[in-house]
């Protein structure tokens, strides 16, 4: 009897590779590289869709769409990579600024994102997607007064890091 082989475990370059793959073929828009990066089960939620897209399938048809109405990526920079390897997955991380739209009005957008990779085989594949907005450089969790507060009671808390509550 054959004992399958674990599959190999990833390393940081692994992934790293694979994600400049990935964000190379959307850059130039190319369709059939950008979505061979991914898994038929893969999961994506982007911040300006109303939903959660359940597979590579449906983010295909959105991209579709998009590319009916003549869209297309013009410029896509990655920095502050970041990847965590866990065995066979590994979750990369990293700020992109992309630069897409229609003959005559692109936009410019800055998103962190979120890529899980995990290994199928042969191939390094993303499974899941997460694309969220850089918030604006004012941006505070803050209060406020919290200043104010700070100064009043300087040295309690400092340095401690900020509790979002949501009820």
């Amino acid at each position: 009897m054959d004992t399958p082989t674990p599959a190999r475990s990833l390393s940081e370059n692994d992934v790293l590779e694979a994600a400049a793959r990935l964000v190379a073929a959307f850059a130039r828009t190319d369709t059939a590289e950008y979505f061979a990066a991914f898994a038929p089960e893969a999961t994506f939620v982007f911040h300006t869709e109303p939903a959660r897209l359940e597979s590579r399938a449906e983010y295909e048809a959105l991209w579709a769409f998009w590319l009916a109405d003549g869209w297309s990526v013009t410029a896509c920079e990655s920095t502050d990579a970041h990847v965590q390897v866990y065995g066979t997955s590994a979750v990369f991380s990293h700020t992109v600024l992309t630069t897409a739209g229609t003959p005559g009005a692109t936009e410019t957008t800055r998103e962190r994102e979120t890529i899980v990779f995990t290994r199928s085989g042969d191939q390094i594949l993303a499974v899941h997607e997460h694309l969220s907005p850089v918030p604006d450089p004012g941006f505070s969790l803050e209060p406020a007064d919290a200043g104010a507060a700070a100064g009043a009671d300087a040295g309690a808390d400092a340095g401690a890091t900020p509790v979002v509550v949501v009820a």
